[in-house]
């Protein structure tokens, strides 16, 4: 077993660690087809291999030839580390600074098998949000971090260390950028063939900025979003007896199962992949799985009956579930569904990200390699499919919204019947989450704040709970506008729900929404305590992509937004940049995100995101 003195060493070459290949018994990234010509195969070869001596490029020639022909990507999984990889106490990092010890912890943390997707393929969330594009560039970033002081910067380039450069104290210990492909070229064939090549990648929101807190960070977005949806569309506080269908219990999805039952309603989610449904109820945040859609509507009735909180996994496609529902509809003229969403990978549906309702999951990950095109074409069959179900629901009352996965739009594109007449570019038969539920709280000003407790300590994290409750109770008492209040309340409620539902998983981290007030008064409160020592160790501060300002996406956090500028990228990059000379420990730019990657060739569709972390260490 590694330890990580040895982890911290850089690449291990003499001897080079035996290769083991894809590790059995865990679930692991599609196989990719980017399509390369000859010359670009040897090009990716060439590029896999810069970062090894010559000695040893021709034994690893032929192995990494033979990844890019059976993966369609050079992961380098001889170097995948025989380490149990977690988010170890900040204390055991072998470094010379706090703030890249902190960072060390967060990639491990991202890298994860109880947090990460496909951890082998270093995939976090999303299907193919990287941490890094191989192993290599795992143990160079951490040998470098080991090497940092405080008046160096670590330079990241789309998963490639740069190097470590000259700066002074107040600069960020970490400057990351991913996917930042000219406009013209940033298409989502020409990023296959780049990402193959290793000369770029896709970092969704927190994969490759080194952010993610476990599916724990979208509960608490899920349970807003549900509660508001229910306040705006059921006019109801109470959401007991209420249905929510969706799909999705992988990454960031996994969190539905979790946010229907603190909400209070019944949840009913579809997901193809056994693995991530067993994931989900071991770890306690599904409770019930069915893969018979006769037990799952029986349950519905009488969990919506008996008003019960419920969440129940069912292991099937989506669209199955959903023309279950119609049929029931027309045989017995009862809705059973009052909420909708979908939460499947839509940005990346030709990947892995959306399974078409023809075939089983292990079929379509068979198609999916030996003839993309065939399910590129049933996975748009099975959109158009998807929506017409959802279409006959909503006609009858039930109330459905995208969730910024790009479902709406790659159903448009399938030839769907998805289309607002009048309508804008953003805008589709049904508005998306931000346009009519979150749109209206990020107005306010409250966008995530979420932390991590760096010394993996529990109590740490309860003292942390305290402290943020505490706060928003003084705001409470000092005096707010009514809707600031409700969503104080909320939050307060969240913090309660969150302890007792043992939403930790991976690293001992927390979020909640805040405006201005309440995260500057939270983070000197955490601040104060750690001088104290009520807290043993310092703690990350970060945002996420509901950061207000913080990513441009006109399908998602911009689609509310109506001057003509939801198209321009202009507030993520000052974002970016105004928060390093501001004080940041670590800052990320990435093109792309939670709806995916531009996809129209030659033209330019702004995704870009910035991604802003602070170490919190009690001065």
């Amino acid at each position: 077993m590694t330890s990580l003195k040895e982890i911290c060493r850089g690449l291990p070459l003499n001897p080079l660690p035996e290769n083991k290949g894809r590790r059995k018994g865990i679930p692991h990234a599609p196989v990719r087809t980017p399509n390369l010509t000859a010359q670009e195969k040897k090009l990716a070869l060439r590029n896999a291999l810069r970062y090894f001596p010559p000695e040893i490029q021709k034994k690893l020639a032929l192995e990494f030839a033979e990844e890019l022909r059976l993966y369609g990507h050079i992961y380098m999984y001889r170097f995948c580390p025989d380490i149990e990889m977690r988010a170890y106490p900040i204390g055991e990092y072998p470094c010379k600074t706090k703030s890249a010890a902190a960072i060390m912890l967060m990639i491990m943390n991202n890298l994860d098998p109880s947090v990460a997707q496909f951890p082998q393929e270093l995939v976090t969330y999303g299907g193919n949000g990287q941490v890094f594009s191989n192993w290599a560039q795992f143990w160079l970033v951490m040998h470098y971090l080991s090497e940092m002081t405080e008046e160096q910067t670590l330079v990241m380039y789309s998963g490639h260390p740069l190097g470590l450069f000259p700066s002074p104290q107040r600069a960020p210990r970490l400057i990351i950028t991913n996917g930042m492909v000219v406009p013209n070229y940033s298409s989502r064939d020409e990023y296959e063939k780049m990402f193959a090549l290793g000369v770029t990648m896709y970092g969704q929101m927190t994969a490759g900025s080194y952010c993610y807190i476990g599916p724990q960070g979208i509960v608490h977005g899920t349970v807003l979003t549900v509660l508001n949806a229910g306040r705006r569309y059921l006019k109801a506080e109470d959401l007991s007896g209420k249905v929510f269908v969706t799909s999705g219990l992988g990454g960031m999805s996994g969190a539905q199962a979790k946010a229907a039952v603190i909400a209070g309603c019944v949840g009913i989610i579809a997901e193809v992949d056994e693995a991530a449904l067993l994931k989900r109820h071991k770890q306690g945040w599904l409770m019930e799985i069915s893969n018979n859609l006769d037990h799952c509507i029986a349950r519905l009735r009488e969990a919506r009956k008996n008003k019960i909180a419920l969440s129940l996994g069912y292991h099937g496609n989506v669209v199955d579930l959903w023309e279950r529902l119609v049929y029931e509809l027309d045989t017995t003229g009862e809705l059973l569904v009052d909420l909708g969403s979908d939460q499947t990978s839509c940005h990346n549906p030709f990947n892995g990200g959306y399974y078409p309702v023809q075939l089983s999951f292990e079929e379509g990950k068979q198609l999916l390699s030996t003839s993309p095109g065939k399910f590129r074409t049933l996975v748009q069959e099975s959109l158009r499919r998807h929506v017409a179900a959802i279409n006959k629901l909503a006609d009858k009352g039930m109330f459905f919204w995208d969730y910024g996965n790009a479902f709406l739009l790659e159903a448009q594109r399938a030839g769907a019947d998805v289309a607002k007449k009048g309508a804008n570019k953003t805008e589709f038969r049904y508005p998306s989450y931000v346009q009519h539920i979150m749109g209206d709280i990020f107005s306010l000003g409250f966008g995530p704040f979420r932390w991590v407790c760096t010394s993996g300590d529990p109590q740490d994290l309860a003292t942390t709970d305290s402290i943020a409750m505490s706060v928003l109770e003084d705001s409470i008492r000092q005096g707010v506008s009514t809707s600031v209040k409700q969503q104080y309340h909320d939050n307060i409620c969240w913090i309660r729900e969150a302890g007792r539902h043992s939403l930790v998983v991976g690293s001992q981290a927390r979020i909640l929404y805040s405006d201005q007030k309440g995260r500057v008064s939270i983070a000197v409160a955490i601040n104060r305590a750690i001088s104290e020592g009520k807290i043993k160790a310092p703690v990350v501060l970060s945002r996420d992509h509901h950061d207000v300002s913080g990513t441009d996406s006109p399908f998602r956090e911009t689609s509310n937004i109506y001057d003509g500028s939801a198209f321009c990228a202009d507030m993520a990059v000052q974002n970016f940049v105004g928060d390093s000379f501001r004080g940041a420990t670590w800052v990320a730019l990435h093109n792309g995100g939670g709806v995916g990657w531009p996809v129209l060739p030659g033209h330019f569709c702004p995704l870009y995101y910035s991604k802003t972390a602070w170490l919190n260490g009690g001065k």
